[in-house]
């Protein structure tokens, strides 16, 4: 019998599967949502817009991507899922429809010493393996050309069971060789600890001879246990000490001692110091601890390795004359060429598979960067580029494709090239989702969903959903800010002073001489990579006066909100105190006031081991995180619960006026409410904070230093067209009121509302480093010589 074929013309027998083109999400309501329901269509790109804080994410990230990836994690045995991050299910009623998300998100890379480029993207694995096979001389296998592993050598007898419980030792020795440079220990810098910071060697102990913050001479845990261990004489000046006195008081190993009959531990000062203040985050010491750290570590290149990270052996062997530490330091755009140029057909598809990830690299406008480059030095829209390498090419279809303003950190030039990579993911049968702000990337998009119609509790809500043309007349606010322009200024305010930049080399500038003029908004533009960062934080030391507001991430856990990161919390608590004449610490959740039962969380979490972890709300506070006596106390008849609920504006209004005026607390305040915060509730965890609401928040914290120089880098990152607007007024106010802000930014509004713009290039890597335009923005666009020129010109409307 023969098998029914069926012809050319002949149509696909409907199926039930033609039913499932959409994603449904009814009832989402995980953060501010607020029971929303949409339909979002597969295989086409899908551009999610809004106000700061109206959702977006939410949305995206905390409901669909949230829930494909448990899915999927829950197709995993029991055993495997205990070694997986779990999540709960987020709050919705229903979702349908789901493929597999891969989520591309704005989260900076490791920023562990010893990852690169190279490390996180794969490529530095092919590279070693290329070596260890083509190399001259050879010298071991891929692992010696690793940084990360040291050579390993080990002999001795070992046990091995026979049969009947007979044992026989059997000797045996292991070598194992790494290309880690023994030196720095992979790292290409090695830190010293300068003395004169620590001490002042012309007086002794019993003298205060100690310069470290925080050492009284009368405390048990530091001062004392050097002058009273018997190690060392208290009373003879530190540069008087003998060889092994001075080993003693530096480097002596931990041993007990007896002071006052209590039993104390007492090492050398160097191992101290660095368990009390280098072993910790950054970000997480006081700002005069850290300025001390700033002060006594010093970093120099490894005089071994010279930066390489890599041993003698690994820097011997050649391919072609280059070395491994040749080709990590390249530029991508060159490595490729020259790795295009190898023909070995021994190792051809490795050949291959490396050139695809670095043409990928130069394709996704990241040629500039080296595989050696320290992925904790990228930029979020960097970090976020590198992640998309591995996906560039991939032969998977119908995935759901997740990204999180992919558009940062690009110049208007390169924002075209990352358009057409996401048609591309999409023209490949995939549905592709992206929270966006820039109207160059949302003009691209087959469906919009905009969201608002305000942030934080005024948002949650779908506003609109259609074409780019319907989204322009429906009268939301991303429509009618859709088409904004801003205008050049018809007149720029005069220079008072300059800061002057000579023989500037940092990275790839390349001898560049420049005034940045004061007393004006400057902004310094570019293509990605052309070395704006470099001009700007290589060149102008972070002195009294000048306040740097960089994109470093906010660190915090869901214990901190707005009121702790800013300090606002502290003016309140000693207001609560005075007022109710108790201690400051009743105030504090994380202190003395805090609910014994959920310790001051607010919700009680019970581990479920591979299944997701359960928060309820804390039954004996109610999620208020106080016990019920601190409650009693009042501050212009609220509690501090109540007033941790309140908005920034409710706060501010609060705080000015009445039994509660505070002028300390209303000043933070204001300066929320200036940087576009006021719908936030001071209460809230700083874990659900948006991209664009950290920046902001950041730059409020920054307003209270004191200096005359503002420098900000990229301050429109996850804003809103509208917020964009709000955003030069505030840069209006601070140069009106005697500041000089200078700032590091591709958006061609704040390029257009600029007293004076420096523009680098003309290209990337080593195509750029220089000035290729100093001037007015008129001036610059009258020119059109550069990039920035004529998609400012097109911008302008000129």
């Amino acid at each position: 019998m023969s098998t029914p074929t069926r012809t050319d013309n002949q149509s696909p027998v409907p199926s039930g599967a033609d039913n499932h083109d959409v994603i449904r999400v009814h009832g989402a309501r995980v953060n501010n949502l607020k029971d929303i329901s949409i339909e979002i269509p597969k295989r086409r790109l899908t551009v999610f817009t809004g106000v700061s804080g109206s959702g977006k994410s939410s949305l995206v990230f905390g409901t669909v991507a949230a829930e494909s990836q448990r899915l999927i994690n829950e197709t995993y045995s029991a055993f495997v899922q205990g070694f997986m991050p779990t999540s709960a299910r987020p709050e919705v009623d229903v979702l349908e429809g789901l493929t597999t998300a891969i989520v591309v998100d704005q989260q900076r890379l490791g920023g562990d010493p010893r990852s690169t480029v190279g490390t996180v993207t794969d490529a530095n694995a092919m590279l070693r393996i290329l070596f260890s096979r083509l190399g001259q001389p050879h010298i071991g296998p891929p692992s010696a050309f690793a940084f990360n592993v040291p050579s390993v050598r080990a002999s001795g007898a070992i046990t091995v069971e026979r049969g009947a419980g007979k044992t026989k030792a059997v000797k045996q020795t292991f070598t194992r060789t790494g290309g880690m440079c023994p030196r720095c220990e992979g790292r290409g810098t090695v830190s010293d600890i300068d003395l004169t910071q620590l001490y002042d060697d012309s007086k002794s102990i019993a003298e205060g001879a100690f310069t470290i913050p925080g050492w009284k001479s009368d405390s048990f845990w530091t001062v004392r246990v050097y002058a009273e261990s018997g190690f060392v004489d208290p009373d003879k000046p530190i540069r008087r000490y003998t060889k092994k006195e001075l080993h003693d008081f530096l480097y002596k190993e931990p041993v007990k001692v007896k002071i006052d009959g209590v039993n104390l531990t007492y090492e050398g000062l160097i191992p101290k110091v660095q368990k009390s203040f280098l072993s910790k985050d950054a970000d997480s010491l006081q700002p005069h601890i850290r300025a001390f750290v700033d002060r006594a570590v010093t970093f120099a290149t490894c005089p071994e390795c010279g930066g390489t990270r890599l041993s003698e052996g690994a820097r011997s062997s050649r391919v072609g004359g280059i070395t491994i530490a040749d080709a990590c330091a390249m530029q991508i755009s060159d490595l490729a060429a020259w790795v295009g140029g190898l023909d070995e057909p021994s190792v051809a598809p490795l050949l291959a598979s490396l050139r695809h990830t670095l043409d990928s690299f130069v394709g996704i406008g990241l040629g500039y960067l080296s595989l050696d480059r320290s992925s904790g030095t990228l930029s979020g829209g960097e970090a976020q580029r590198v992640k998309m390498i591995r996906h560039l090419g991939s032969a998977l279809t119908d995935v759901t494709y997740v990204f999180d303003e992919p558009t940062i950190g690009l110049h208007p030039h390169d924002i075209q090239r990352m358009n057409d990579l996401l048609l591309r993911l999409r023209d490949k049968g995939n549905t592709v989702l992206v929270v966006e702000h820039k109207p160059e990337t949302i003009a691209i998009a087959d469906h919009v969903v905009d969201l608002g119609p305000g942030a934080g509790t005024a948002g949650g809500a779908v506003c609109f959903e259609g074409t780019v043309d319907g989204l322009r007349d429906s009268g939301t606010i991303t429509g009618r800010h859709f088409d904004d322009r801003a205008a050049l200024k018809q007149t720029v305010r005069k220079c008072t002073d300059a800061l002057e930049i000579r023989g500037a080399t940092t990275h790839n500038l390349r001898d560049v001489d420049v005034d940045i003029p004061l007393g004006m908004l400057v902004v310094i533009t570019g293509v990605a990579g052309s070395g704006k960062s470099s001009l700007v934080h290589g060149s102008i030391r972070a002195e009294d006066g000048v306040v740097s507001v960089d994109q470093g991430a906010i660190r915090g856990s869901r214990r901190s909100n707005p009121a702790t990161y800013t300090g606002l919390l502290d003016p309140i608590r000693k207001a609560f105190a005075k007022a109710n004449g108790v201690k400051p610490a009743l105030f504090s959740a994380n202190s003395e006031g805090a609910c014994p039962n959920c310790n001051g969380a607010g919700v009680v979490y019970t581990d479920l081991a591979m299944m997701a972890g359960v928060a309820t709300t804390c039954e004996d506070c109610e999620g208020k995180r106080y016990q019920a006596s601190v409650l009693e106390h009042h501050l212009g008849g609220r509690d501090i619960s109540e007033v941790l609920a309140m908005s920034v504006v409710e706060a501010a209004e609060f705080f000015r006026t009445g039994a509660a005026r505070t002028p300390a607390a209303h000043t933070i305040l204001q300066r929320l409410a200036d940087v576009g915060l006021g719908y936030l509730s001071l209460g809230q965890p700083l874990t659900t904070l948006s991209g664009g609401e950290r920046q902001r928040l950041k730059l409020a914290t920054h307003m209270a230093e004191k200096g005359g120089v503002y420098i900000l880098d990229e301050p429109t990152t996850g804003l809103h067209l509208a917020d964009v607007e709000q955003l030069l007024g505030l840069l209006d106010r601070l140069v009106d009121s005697g500041k000089s802000v200078i700032v590091i930014e591709h958006h061609l509004a704040v390029m257009a509302h600029a007293d004076w713009i420096i523009d680098l290039g003309p290209g990337a890597g080593h195509d750029g480093g220089r000035i290729v335009f100093e001037g007015t923005p008129a001036d610059l666009v009258a020119a059109r010589a550069t990039l920035t020129a004529e998609h400012l010109a097109t911008y302008v409307g000129a």
